[in-house]
Formats: C-alpha cells, structure tokens, sequence
C-alpha cells in the first residue's frame, strides 16, 4: 500500500475550492451566524466535499478566521496627499469591512474563542495582524518620502513603532465599531487622525 503524504498546512488542494470555501463560509456567518455554522453546511454551500475543507481547516474557527481574512486583504492605502489623509481614508475602509455582518460576527466570535485557545490566537496573529501591517510600513514610508515623517535609521525600533501605530489604529477602531457601537464617521476619523499624528497637547497645522 502506498502510504498518503499528510496535507501541507496553507495548501488547499485548489485555488478555485478554496476561494468557494472561504465564500460559503461568509454566506453561511450572514445567515445562520458563528454559533450555528457547520463544515458540512459551508461544503454544501461551496459544493466540495467536507474533506476538501478537513485537509485545510481543523475545524470552524480556523476557516472562520481565514475567510474573515480576506476581508482585510481588501484594504488599501491611496495616495491621498498627505499622511493624514492617508490614515482618514484607510480607517474609513477598515470601519466599513467591520460593519459587514460576516466580518463582525466572525472577528467577535474567533476572537472570544481564542481566549483559550493559543493555536487560534496565534493564527489570527498570522492571518489577519501581520498581514496587515503591510499599510503601516507603506504608509511611513510614504510620509518619509513626502519628507512628512524623518528617516528612520533602526530596523528594530522601526518593526517595535510599527506594532504600536497598528494596535492604536486596529484597537481604536475595533473598539468604536464592535464594542462602543459607535459610528466610525468623517469627523470622527479626523479628530483621531489628529490625535494619532500631533498627541494630546499638539496643535494640527492649519
């Protein structure tokens, strides 16, 4: 008997399975929310097989993070002229995937679940925080080029501010949308643009 290789862990065997998979599964959070949503229901719906899904997911908070994921894989930085307003427009994205049902319902879920489970927590870490750090690095770039922000000149310090810059805007906004249930609008989004870029005791240029 030949023996199986064991699945790679990242590796849906299809690109187009996959992407039907994580599909169903945003489908399946709108309608029937986390607490009710099954494998079996979300490979109906994707018209797989359930080991399609068992060779890539263990189970449904791991699928649910990834197809929240790709949500977050939409947003983008444009060049909007000025570091502020760069930072006004991204917030502004970030704050309309949370209003999605299948984003709130899933990132609340995955993220209450992962409080006891490290495997998960880490997997959000990889699949949705790092990932999107990428707008930080490019936006500081860009505001250095701009001459906006100075060079930096330590890689190390660089990665730390760029973590913190990510866990004030992600935490602030996850906070506004999920928690407080507050509108994430215009005004709002200057006022902590303002805030994020000149302190508490600065003034913003007029």
């Amino acid at each position: 008997m030949h023996s199986r290789s064991p699945a790679r862990l990242g590796r849906p065997r299809s690109t187009a399975a996959a992407t039907a998979i994580l599909a169903a599964t945003r489908e399946a959070l709108v309608e029937v929310g986390w607490s009710k949503l099954t494998l079996g229901d979300v490979a109906t719906r994707a018209g797989v097989a359930k080991t399609t899904l068992y060779r890539r997911w263990s189970g449904k908070n791991e699928l649910v993070v990834d197809a929240v994921a790709e949500l977050f894989d939409e947003l983008e930085l444009p060049d909007r002229g000025s570091l502020a307003a760069d930072i006004e427009g991204v917030v502004l994205q970030f704050a309309a995937i949370l209003d999605r049902p299948e984003a709130r319902s899933g990132l609340m879920a995955v993220v209450a679940e992962s409080t006891r489970d490290d495997a998960l927590r880490e997997r959000i870490r990889e699949s949705i925080v790092e990932r999107q750090k990428r707008l930080v690095v490019q936006g500081r770039s860009r505001a250095q080029k701009r001459g906006e922000l100075p060079a930096e000149t330590d890689p190390g310090e660089a990665a730390r501010t760029a973590d913190l810059i990510f866990d004030v805007v992600a935490g602030a906004v996850v906070h506004r949308t999920l928690v407080s249930a507050e509108p994430v609008d215009a005004e709002w989004v200057r006022s902590f643009a303002g805030l994020l870029l000149y302190g508490l005791a600065g003034d913003a240029p007029v």
